[in-house]
């Protein structure tokens, strides 16, 4: 469905993306921000998705900073390998490349953004330093809790598992805390990456809750 192409930000980088367009005209665009693993065959799923719910998605290769073209699976030693590159990260550049990809839909009608995992952190951080965003969803976003002073510029969704090994339960209270106006869910016995219909942690039920409330609130707010 989709179509893999380049994008260029204000900074002057080049960096890959994926595109997916609907059948017909678009309801708005959604910036697609992938996990650790890349814009791999889950995020481009993702994205086709969301095209095929009318939305024109966009999912930036954020690691081209640092590794081009990088794309992972889910086996222990692929985690442990895209892993080793969270050092790299840094989440102005990150903006930049979030910015450049909403930049690419201009036109399209209201713009939002979904991150998972590293892109659920990305994502709030584009809710809090992108203007004309419509909406945010966060699925999973470990390092949000370090930007919770930050104030969104739209309406936030979150997900969270409640068993998820990386982010306890005490830290998505502190979010909740500091981020009252957004709508957070925890889902009982879901690990990390439970959306992820590709990797062992996947648990269909609170995936299909998550993606129907997802759905509920890109409706609600993308206007």
């Amino acid at each position: 469905m989709g179509k893999q192409f380049s994008l260029t930000t204000t900074d002057s980088h080049k960096l890959g993306a994926y595109r997916a367009d609907p059948a017909g005209k678009p309801k708005g665009g959604i910036v697609v921000v992938q996990e650790i693993f890349g814009v791999n065959h889950h995020i481009r799923a993702v994205c086709d998705r969301l095209a095929a719910l009318g939305y024109v998605a966009v999912a930036p290769a954020v690691f081209d900073r640092f590794v081009r073209d990088f794309e992972s699976g889910y086996t222990p030693d692929e985690i442990a390998h895209a892993r080793s590159y969270l050092g790299n990260i840094n989440w102005d550049h990150m903006v930049h490349d979030m910015a450049a990809a909403q930049a690419d839909m201009k036109g399209v009608g209201p713009i939002g953004v979904i991150g998972f995992c590293l892109g659920g952190t990305a994502a709030f951080l584009a809710a809090t330093r992108l203007p004309g965003l419509s909406a945010a969803v966060c699925f999973y976003g470990g390092t949000i809790v370090k930007f919770a002073d930050e104030k969104p510029k739209c309406p936030v969704q979150m997900h969270f598992g409640e068993k998820d090994e990386g982010i306890p339960m005490n830290v998505v209270d502190e979010v909740k805390a500091k981020q009252p106006h957004a709508e957070v869910y925890v889902y009982p016995d879901a690990p990390h990456g439970f959306y992820c219909d590709e990797r062992a942690s996947y648990r269909k039920e609170s995936g299909d809750l998550a993606w129907s409330r997802t759905q509920e609130f890109l409706t609600k707010h993308m206007k």
